[in-house]
């Protein structure tokens, strides 16, 4: 196994690859042919790069709509098994992520990794608005914190629209325990604005929340893989979101990365880059 001192520049590019791919810790450690600890040192430095160059880049963005959504996960134990000295302290048990994306460029604007409260709620609204270059049409589900923080932020600047989904009972068995029930139908609300009918939607953000199941193992549902601390969890989301925005190319948009399409970047980056960025921050400190 190769320790963090021995990582050549390819070889963190390599972990940092099996990582965004969907593969745990230790799948990754069978792969690269690295130590657990190298690949948690290296997430645990590479993250806060990530955030950061996030969030110095992704100011004024020039977009018409946004969408936002939660998606769930947990840390250290499922809810009902964290024990009693944990119970309620940040870090154990359910922890939410919340995502806003521009539907039009597929740009993760924003996200956050904390609880599904009005607090966390307040926290990401304003960082959502603080990101934005102009009045944007807002669209999300039902989750009465929303509706707080969204006024919080804007301050009643936005095209802001609630759309509930309805869904049917599917009846009972195994089937039913692994699959979403089926949407029946939709419910909007205008709640500020006069928003689009036809751009009430939340699929973008939905269907990107299923990228990051996919994507980052720690979201995978039924496995062993979850985050032990939420440092870890919140390090792996910023990688998550800084490949997507940055380096994945989109098919939808032809083949762009989404920050090429919102137009702020002039080119599709690579984790080879990153591990650049890395390094030179390492350099500085």
């Amino acid at each position: 196994m190769v320790s963090m001192n021995r990582l050549s520049q390819q070889q963190r590019t390599a972990v940092l690859q099996a990582l965004v791919e969907g593969n745990s810790i230790r799948a990754t450690c069978r792969i690269t042919g690295t130590a657990k600890g190298t690949v948690l040192k290296l997430l645990a430095d590479v993250g806060p790069v990530c955030a950061a160059f996030h969030d110095d880049r992704a100011r004024n963005l020039n977009i018409r709509r946004v969408e936002a959504d939660e998606i769930w996960s947990f840390c250290h134990a499922k809810a009902k098994n964290v024990p009693d000295q944990y119970s309620g302290v940040w870090g154990y048990g359910d922890i939410w992520t919340w995502t806003a994306i521009c539907p039009d460029t597929k740009f993760m604007v924003s996200w956050l990794v904390g609880m599904r409260d009005t607090v966390s709620a307040t926290f990401f609204m304003n960082d959502v608005k603080s990101r934005l270059a102009g009045r944007v049409q807002l669209t999300t589900d039902g989750h009465r914190p929303y509706l707080q923080a969204v006024e919080d932020a804007f301050d009643g600047d936005v095209d802001y629209a609630v759309l509930v989904k309805l869904y049917g009972d599917e009846g009972s068995g195994p089937s039913k325990r692994y699959s979403p029930g089926v949407c029946i139908g939709t419910k909007e609300q205008v709640v500020t604005g006069a928003p689009k009918s036809a751009w009430v939607s939340t699929s973008i953000v939905e269907r990107s929340n299923l990228t990051l199941r996919m994507s980052c193992r720690r979201f995978t549902r039924l496995t062993n893989a979850f985050s032990k601390k939420v440092e870890n969890l919140e390090h792996a989301v910023a990688l998550h979101m800084w490949h997507y925005n940055w380096a994945r190319p989109h098919s939808s948009i032809r083949g762009l990365t989404p920050a090429q399409r919102v137009g702020v970047a002039d080119r599709r980056w690579t984790l080879a880059d990153l591990v650049e960025i890395l390094e030179e921050s390492e350099r500085s400190n």
